[in-house]
């Protein structure tokens, strides 16, 4: 069972759980538990199996695709108040999962036990609409990182990602190829080649966008 400050956060992030009656509610609370994991732990592998479904308190996790040569590709993240559908589609489909889920931060998370992810979607409407919702919401997200992968540079696709973060961008070239699933001397490059027009400003882990608009007309497709 879950004590009462974490079932209190658990049902404000969310809400789709107070549709519950009370004895079912009571019922899933005492099935869950609570997990703290470190920033960096795999939480979930390729072809490792489901063990149950993650409803996160804080924290987030990223989850990606990695080839055999190291270069790995980010597929979403997982928030507070989300779940994750690779996870979903594994439990729906009783299938191992293909891609790999990471801790990006310290996180907390309640898990269920798929015997109750099974339960609630057969049982609860508001549950069931809040899981296919963010398979609708994901698919969307994830047809246009295919469409960017597939029919972009890497240069726009940079140019992109920049402007899509807070200004100064805290990251390293590491981190940012990572997020475009290419090589961090190919952005390295690239982000030499902006800095050269003045369009951006290289420091230690950070990168400063001085002139947004000219990102903004390279990344036009």
């Amino acid at each position: 069972m879950l004590d009462s400050p974490t079932q209190s956060r658990l049902l404000q992030l969310y809400p789709m759980l107070r549709e519950m009656s009370g004895k079912d509610l009571e019922d899933l609370l005492a099935s869950a538990s609570v997990m703290h994991l470190p920033s960096g732990t795999v939480v979930f592998d390729e072809k490792q199996s489901c063990k149950g479904f993650p409803l996160l308190l804080s924290g987030n996790i990223r989850v990606i695709k990695a080839a055999p040569n190291g270069r790995e590709l980010l597929l979403y993240h997982v928030m507070p108040g989300e779940s994750c559908i690779l996870t979903s589609s594994c439990l729906l489909g009783h299938t191992r999962y293909h891609a790999r889920g990471i801790a990006e931060q310290a996180m907390e998370m309640v898990l269920l036990p798929a015997s109750a992810f099974q339960t609630l979607i057969g049982t609860q409407e508001a549950f069931r609409s809040y899981v296919f919702h963010l398979f609708s919401d994901r698919l969307t997200d994830l047809m246009q990182l295919v469409s960017a992968v597939a029919f972009q540079k890497l240069d726009q696709r940079l140019a992109h990602l920049l402007v899509s973060k807070p200004n100064p961008v805290h990251a390293t070239h590491q981190g940012l190829a990572d997020e475009l699933g290419s090589a961090r001397e190919i952005v390295s490059r690239l982000l030499k080649g902006y800095a050269e027009h003045g369009w951006v400003k290289l420091g230690r882990e950070q990168i400063e966008i001085t002139d947004k608009e000219a990102l903004k007309k390279l990344a036009e497709p």
